[in-house]
């Protein structure tokens, strides 16, 4: 018996999509889980088996978002993959890609595949970034192969920076090999122990040790020496300082494979906001100075950072609610951070909606190499996210998706929200 067509028709919308190059008002046919046209205004009328009005709204391609942790294996009192990618759709994320520090870490092809599984109840696409090394030890080599197969679209010991010159060559040698990028948490340990933010005034004044730039910049150093000698391609996580974005910018110059993400956190707060040990504020990278903001706003501006993506980070009540130098780093970002972006990025500083709409999907699909996706071109997996760029409303974490509510814009007021997410072709999220 033949199924029927599943068509959605999104009308009335101003399409943004960088990857082809439309900024307009067009009319979006969605059909059998793919994009198959997208038309003048009112061309297709009501011949779609479903229709969504999008008047006033943008209509841009799925968001993806780079580096989330969904806590599934073995921490499931934080996070689960269902909760996580319900965030990750309310959000107008598509697709999401997990980070490897569960318990067990994901560094086989068992949990590769076990967290794709359709029984985890994933509402988005999830991509697994699998662990470069056995246990994120940074001693022998997981089989990069084999995960990939498994559908592994990077590997990283996030959390774990890899330190040893050797076997991070190692790493990117590989990745190289394989054309599989390196993603890492740039981050010293040895200099960073103990530390609970950023190293400055406020650091001094609250009696806190804190962490210098140069324990990430000199990691970031590092790591586009050995791509450019292994011509690998090294993706720097959650970027925050002023030297390390510099040493991304000339890395770019030089024609090395270098890319970088930046988070809402890290373009929108400073560590002056820890304020009264304020646990909310307290994160890894940490909070850096004004100075370091602006330097993250300017990569944004000038294509230096290749992606926004959230590090959504969810703790329990108890991991948050202790004192500062004890309570976990993190914290949850799904739901805000195309709020953030809007807010801060377009409203303030008046970045065009183009460049936000390619940080959120068409900057990390390239990063990845994520075929179809990010892009509202014929043929492409049917992902799109709908959004209103001037909506105000008030983000209460208390009705988060997530399991967690450890965020620091718990009653902040937004300009502009996400109003439908698709994803295949179905409906899976629906703004008010």
């Amino acid at each position: 018996m033949k199924t029927a067509t599943r068509t959605l028709l999104i009308s009335g919308g101003r399409v943004i999509d960088p990857s082809s190059g439309i900024d307009r008002a067009m009319d979006v046919l969605l059909r059998d889980r793919r994009v198959a046209e997208l038309v003048a205004p009112g061309v297709h009328e009501t011949s779609a088996g479903e229709a969504l009005d999008a008047k006033g709204l943008i209509v841009a391609p799925g968001f993806i978002d780079l580096h989330v942790h969904l806590r599934e294996p073995g921490q499931t009192h934080k996070e689960t993959i269902a909760t996580g990618t319900a965030a990750a759709a309310a959000g107008g994320f598509t697709s999401v890609c997990a980070m490897p520090n569960t318990s067990p870490v994901n560094d086989s092809v068992e949990i590769t595949r076990w967290m794709q599984a359709s029984e985890r109840g994933a509402v988005v696409r999830l991509f697994p970034i699998a662990a470069a090394s056995v246990g994120s030890m940074s001693e022998k080599l997981t089989d990069f192969a084999a995960l990939q197969n498994a559908g592994a679209v990077a590997v990283s010991d996030d959390g774990k920076p890899i330190l040893g010159d050797k076997i991070m060559h190692d790493v990117l040698r590989l990745g190289a090999r394989l054309n599989l990028p390196v993603v890492q948490h740039a981050e010293d340990s040895h200099r960073t122990g103990g530390c609970s933010m950023n190293l400055g005034p406020t650091s001094f004044r609250l009696g806190l040790r804190g962490m210098s730039n140069a324990a990430e910049s000199d990691i970031v150093k590092r790591d586009i020496a050995l791509a450019q000698q292994t011509g690998a391609h090294i993706h720097v996580a959650h970027i925050s300082t002023s030297e390390a974005m510099e040493a991304v910018r000339q890395a770019k110059k030089a024609g090395i494979r270098a890319t970088a993400e930046v988070t809402p956190h890290h373009f929108t707060l400073i560590d002056e906001n820890v304020g009264g040990f304020d646990t909310h504020y307290k994160m890894n990278p940490p909070l850096r100075s004004s100075a370091d903001r602006k330097a993250m706003i300017a990569g944004i501006e000038d294509g230096t950072i290749d992606a926004i993506a959230t590090d959504h980070a969810p703790h329990a009540f108890h991991e948050k609610q202790v004192e500062f130098e004890r309570a976990s780093m993190g914290i949850i970002g799904l739901e805000t951070a195309l709020p953030i972006a809007l807010t801060v990025l377009h409203h303030h500083f008046r970045l065009p909606l183009w460049r936000i709409v390619e940080l959120l999907s068409s900057g990390p699909a390239r990063v990845f190499g994520l075929q179809d996706r990010g892009t509202l071109a014929p043929g492409a997996h049917a992902d799109v996210t709908i959004f209103d760029p001037n909506k105000k409303w008030t983000y209460l974490a208390a009705n988060s998706r997530s399991k967690s509510r450890n965020t620091p814009y718990d009653g902040w007021s937004f300009t502009g929200k996400v109003m439908a997410t698709i994803v295949g072709g179905q409906v899976v999220y629906r703004g008010d």
